[in-house]
């Protein structure tokens, strides 16, 4: 069926306009809930959310339509999206949901289902919950409302979970972190997780006012992250995006250490220690010097489309426990069921402590090759199939790949989640990639000039 509101991840979109209104958010609530019953008979379903202000209403709306369902309803509160994946899980629940935009700014928010595994919840879910949208809206009867409960130790548990991914006897004691929480779900989780865990910690980008999730801050715009590590002198530093399920670090001299970066991290590790199961699934995006550090120490690269669920798709069709994107979307799938940030954090930060090294030290066995993306915006009411499908701009692209031959790569696609064409060209040193990429973009802008 052709999907009117499910994207790659979920439903998104800015407040106010449609879908994402507060009666979009009974209607949608109420139609997950019924679908829900059918599948699962009498249900459980947990719903989390950043900070944005109009998660409160599309928190209040959700809940309404799931109890006018006959679903009970547990809230959680400010919670990371992984969070709300792993307490789906453990509390038994039926789906989860995270009322999030993620990276995007506050006036932006948005809908995504995980389902009792703490999964994205497959694509057949959400095609009958699309469907079930243009029923009409009924009420259960009394007696079978669905109730509403609230899980006020949520962070607690969640804390623990994180901490318990490493083990029982590392420290991360003697190691000075800097955090940003992009003002964002990791606000009151992750300085928490940190420091227990034995480090010092510094944090930015953890007083959310509903207005200022992602604002200069967080993995998006890690400046602020790198004047802080630098000016105090510490190890690294951690930036999450607003719902904690990506990350960035930051090295000791400010330098950005990206989702590619960290994958190969994690990959090394556990492969050197024989802990690997099979391979390592990237995506289009990820770095070619990446695919070539990991053929080098024998260990098995695939790329998925962009996306994290694409991502998870492609692990569980390997039987792969490890994947991810060069956004610094991780999924650690020996401890967590989707992507998570502090928790990829902490695989790296005790990495840093067994060895005994920097990060610059441990990444000496990859050389990425340079990379430029540039982003097209597109105008309101274009299309960007109608863009890709452009057979000028098709011949653009044939005529620079052909012009890198075997150095280089092209890549045009539509983002998943914002109006967007992106466009990435990478190659050899000598190439002057970011020249090509803004050319290319700039016959991409022709397309709607």
């Amino acid at each position: 069926m052709t999907r009117r509101y499910f994207g790659t991840d979920g439903i998104r979109g800015t407040v106010g306009q449609s879908p994402i209104t507060a009666d979009f958010m009974l209607k949608l609530g109420w139609a997950a809930g019924q679908v829900l019953r059918r599948e699962k008979g009498l249900t459980r379903v947990l719903i989390g959310k950043d900070t944005r202000i109009s998660g409160y209403m599309f928190e209040s709306a959700l809940e309404a339509g799931l109890s006018a369902a006959g679903v009970d309803v547990a809230l959680l509160g400010p919670m990371p999206t992984p969070g709300i994946a792993y307490l789906t899980r453990t509390f038994r629940a039926d789906a989860g949901i995270v009322i999030s935009a993620s990276h995007n700014p506050f006036d932006d928010n948005g809908i995504k289902f995980f389902s009792a595994e703490g999964k994205k919840l497959p694509d057949e879910i959400e095609d009958r919950i699309e469907a079930m949208l243009e029923a009409p809206l009924t009420t259960a009867a009394a007696a079978s409302l669905g109730k509403a409960t609230r899980i006020d130790d949520a962070a607690g548990r969640y804390i623990e979970f994180c901490k318990s991914t490493l083990p029982d006897r590392l420290s991360l004691h003697g190691l000075k972190v800097v955090l940003d929480c992009a003002h964002g779900a990791t606000y009151h989780i992750a300085p928490n997780v940190f420091r227990e865990l034995g480090a010092e910690v510094s944090v930015i980008g953890a007083a959310p006012n509903g207005l200022n999730i992602n604002q200069q801050v967080g993995s998006t715009h890690p400046a602020a992250l790198r004047a802080a590590v630098i000016q105090q002198g510490a190890d690294l530093g951690v930036a999450f995006d607003g719902d904690g399920d990506r990350l960035l670090l930051v090295d000791a001299d400010g330098r950005e250490v990206d989702g590619d970066d960290i994958l190969y991290l994690i990959a090394r590790d556990r492969h050197e220690r024989g802990l690997l199961e099979g391979g390592v699934v990237g995506t289009l995006m990820s770095n070619f010097g990446l695919a070539m550090a990991l053929e080098r120490l024998g260990i098995p690269f695939v790329r998925a489309k962009v996306g994290d669920r694409f991502v998870m798709e492609m692990m569980a069709a390997h039987g792969w426990e490890l994947g991810g994107e060069a956004s610094g979307h991780i999924v650690c799938g020996h401890v967590q069921s989707t992507g998570d940030g502090i928790v990829s954090a902490l695989q790296v930060l005790a990495l840093m402590m067994r060895e005994q090294k920097t990060l610059p030290e441990l990444l000496k066995g990859l050389e990425k090759v340079p990379q430029a993306l540039v982003n097209v915006r597109l105008p309101k009411g274009a299309s960007a199939k109608e863009v890709m499908d452009s057979e000028s701009l098709q011949q653009a692209v044939s005529m620079l790949e052909e012009e890198l031959g075997d150095q280089g790569r092209v890549l045009l696609r539509p983002s998943g989640t914002e109006p967007l064409i992106r466009v990435m060209v990478e190659g050899c040193a000598h190439l002057d990639v970011e020249r090509l990429a803004n050319a290319l973009a700039d016959q991409v802008q022709a397309q709607f000039s």
